[in-house]
């Protein structure tokens, strides 16, 4: 029996991270011992390569304007583990996360002894999630998709509608190695008669969405993100959308798109009347909304951004040049191994005038040497200890930013020390 949150969360964190998986029996037999709590609720169910949890935010933030009890799921954290699961303004409190843990302890062991299989990490924390929100009451809850779509523990939901944010290169191992492999798993969460929102646009891939939605009944609604006018990009971003003009915390062109699907989604709701929310709720709840690690600002010179595969970094480029026009960019950079740092450090190469590399204490994190090997940038640099170098690298003149940038894990360790 867990008596505290650091021993709770150690056993979750250190529980499989993958089993089997060629359909979601054991996800579905461990929510009907537990009464179904993921029916309780109403939902949106959120997918993509990229903006996922900037979405679900969005969404979150709109519904509790609008008045409604309403929990976000999301994954993973950046500072504590309470953070993949809130409700409203607040996430999990410690003594529950300790008490569904003992709980779902239980659990696993009795599944364990009947059936041989064990419950695995992510399906632990979405067994808590549901749990939680169940108990809870929550009138909406907004699931953002762990890996995936198909298989992922999360798609035991009958959402009201399902989102997409896009199809990029991540997790090739689980999902494949083309966009069209990855697309058709993504739409795995899509759900009969339940609308399929998305941004995603690359031609090759708009057939394969249409056809799947066909083939489901799913209302297909695309949002063309070129229609938004008057964009203003800064440390804040501005635009006006179906004749309103929004001002969001988070920056950067891929945010615009992030909340313009939020807001499609709440509209074709609104017109489902399965919910009502005004003009102001949909301003106030893209206003108020924040995301730690995702081109996080500090001091108007230190970027934190948790990009970690290729549809990221692509965003990343025109974010940077956006907000800060004309400056040296010095670039603090360490990444996983399983990543394709390859391909990633050859778009950082191209617009960044310093690139600095180190690493992590953290078995997953690639050596600074070999990372620094893959780059043909002229100037070029290698630190064993990040922390030394980040002191270093923090004192920037007036027309020096600096990007930290490659893994979320490695913003997390650089955050705490920005924020005391």
């Amino acid at each position: 029996m867990f008596t505290n949150f650091d021993d709770a969360v150690a056993w979750i964190e250190n529980s499989r991270r993958f089993g089997e998986k060629t359909d979601l029996t054991r996800m579905r037999d461990c929510c009907r011992r537990l009464g179904d709590p993921q029916d309780s609720f109403k939902s949106i169910h959120v997918a993509g390569t990229n903006g996922k949890g900037s979405t679900a935010n969005y969404l979150k933030n709109i519904l509790h304007a609008a008045g409604y009890k309403t929990g976000v799921y999301t994954s993973p954290y950046v500072v504590k583990f309470n953070e993949r699961i809130g409700i409203g303004d607040d996430f999990i409190p410690d003594a529950t996360v300790v008490f569904y843990a003992n709980f779902l302890h239980d659990l696993w062991d009795r599944y364990y002894a009947e059936t041989g299989d064990s419950i695995t990490f992510f399906e632990i924390v979405t067994l808590m999630c549901f749990l939680w929100f169940r108990d809870e009451r929550i009138t909406w809850g907004v699931i953002e998709v762990g890996l995936g779509g198909l298989f992922d523990a999360t798609n035991v939901i009958v959402p009201e509608a399902s989102c997409i944010t896009n199809i990029s290169y991540d997790h090739m191992k689980q999902l494949g190695n083309t966009l069209e492999s990855i697309a058709l798993n993504k739409l795995g969460i899509v759900k009969p008669y339940r609308p399929l929102i998305t941004t995603e646009d690359k031609e090759q891939l708009i057939p394969l969405f249409k056809l799947h939605c066909h083939e489901k009944h799913a209302p297909y609604v695309f949002v063309d993100v070129t229609t938004a006018t008057d964009v203003a990009i800064g440390e804040q971003t501005s635009f006006t959308w179906g004749g309103a003009r929004f001002d969001l915390r988070l920056t950067g062109a891929h945010q615009i798109k992030n909340a313009a699907l939020a807001i499609e989604t709440i509209r074709v709701l609104c017109e489902k009347q399965a919910i009502v929310v005004s003009p102001r709720n949909l301003y106030d709840g893209l206003h108020r909304t924040t995301w730690p690690g995702r081109f996080e600002i500090f001091g108007h010179k230190i970027i934190l951004d948790g990009a970690h595969n290729i549809g990221a970094f692509e965003t990343l480029e025109p974010a940077v040049k956006a907000v800060f026009p004309g400056k040296y960019v010095k670039c603090f950079f360490c990444m996983m191994k399983d990543k394709d740092h390859k391909t990633v450090i050859a778009l950082l190469d191209r617009f960044v005038d310093e690139f600095h590399f180190t690493t992590i204490d953290y078995h997953r994190a690639a050596p600074p040497e070999e990372l620094m090997d893959e780059s043909a940038h002229p100037k070029k640099f290698c630190h064993d200890d990040f922390l030394s170098a980040f002191a270093e690298l923090s004192h920037l003149g007036d027309n020096e930013v600096l990007l930290v940038c490659g893994s979320l894990y490695f913003i997390s360790e650089i955050r705490k020390l920005l924020v005391l």
